[in-house]
């Protein structure tokens, strides 16, 4: 196939987890109907290798225990051969793979899962291409246009042909016209990650969760990441309602929250983002140290161009600020769980 063109509550949470395959079955046959696409390329058979995640084994960590980075942006430096995004200015630093990979060497970072940066946009060549060429080293989620039509084409070209293993779905870009979250299209798309083992990791807003938790309910198979705590707020009247909408996600076991951007819910942005720590608390409460998932963001000196903190920092985030964590629980989050879900260690 072608590439087609251009102090909060503390009450327990209602078990919503039930099924929901009839309402399934007549969205995807009600968009079969209405498209020429249909669900082609999306299914498994028993003769065929899928290029997306298998269930996850539990016997796949390795030991001694990796470091996994769940969150890093990286971007080309030829920009004639991966051009930035149209009405995008290129990024004024660097941001390579081979960047990335000289610092996850000096700092001892096994494997990093890319998240397609929005400077390359819908074209996620730069990140396959790296996927392709260090395939040991990296997981690569893309990014493609939620509101087109034909998105489970689209990303069943990424995952399929080009070895992508998830797309990121940034629904934090679009305030209040959110209906593509739950539209047939992406009904489809989410019946594709399902038959491909794909993984959907979402930049999204606390408000905006309950739209998301429709789909998780209907695809119980589809492993989801929330990054950045949902951009929570705090200090709001609303804080801790908004905060039950991210807590109320942890009863569906294939949810994760990335441990990432602790300073985007800090209200001083200093570091090590104390203020933030009750929440930390209250997540790891809710889904447990089995899901939840250390990342950071950029690589080497874009770092500091980005106001970021240095890689030592954000490890440090971890094994030293967040007293509440034992040993155990830092392996997981540090690593031991993305291992898992993402499935390094294997073809």
């Amino acid at each position: 196939m072608p590439l087609p063109p251009n102090s909060f509550s503390n009450q327990p949470i209602p078990d919503l987890y039930t099924s929901a395959s009839s309402r399934r079955e007549f969205l995807l046959n009600s968009l079969a109907a209405t498209t020429m696409f249909g669900l082609a390329g999306c299914g498994k058979s028993s003769d065929e290798t899928i290029t997306g995640i298998s269930e996850i084994d539990s016997d796949a960590t390795p030991s001694p225990s990796p470091i996994v980075d769940t969150h890093m942006h990286i971007w080309a430096n030829d920009f004639a051969k991966y051009p930035v995004k149209e009405g995008t200015k290129e990024p004024d630093v660097e941001g390579s793979a081979e960047m990335l990979i000289e610092e996850m060497d000096q700092h001892g970072i096994d494997y990093c899962v890319l998240v397609q940066v929005i400077y390359h946009g819908w074209d996620n060549s730069y990140v396959a291409d790296v996927q392709a060429k260090y395939p040991d080293r990296f997981r690569t989620q893309g990014l493609i246009d939620p509101e087109d039509p034909n998105v489970a084409e689209k990303f069943s070209y990424w995952i399929e042909q080009r070895g992508l293993h998830g797309m990121r779905m940034s629904a934090i870009y679009y305030e209040d016209k959110e209906d593509w979250i739950t539209s047939p299209a992406h009904h489809q798309m989410w019946q594709c990650a399902a038959d491909l083992g794909a993984v959907f990791n979402f930049f999204i807003k606390t408000h905006q969760l309950p739209k998301l938790e429709e789909m998780i309910k209907e695809y119980p198979e589809v492993k989801v990441a929330i990054d950045h705590f949902a951009y929570l707020e705090l200090g709001k009247e609303n804080t801790a309602e908004e905060l039950e909408k991210l807590l109320r996600l942890a009863q569906y076991p294939q949810v994760y929250c990335k441990l990432s951007e602790m300073s985007s819910i800090s209200l001083t942005k200093e570091y090590p983002y104390t203020d933030s720590v009750p929440v930390v608390k209250q997540v790891f409460d809710a889904f447990g140290a089995e899901r939840l998932m250390w990342g950071t963001g950029f690589p080497g000196s874009s770092r500091a161009h980005y106001q970021r903190p240095k890689v030592e920092e954000e490890l440090d985030l971890v094994r030293k600020h967040l007293s509440f964590l034992n040993d155990d629980d830092k392996r997981k989050i540090l690593g031991e769980n993305a291992y898992k879900l993402w499935q390094f260690g294997t073809a």
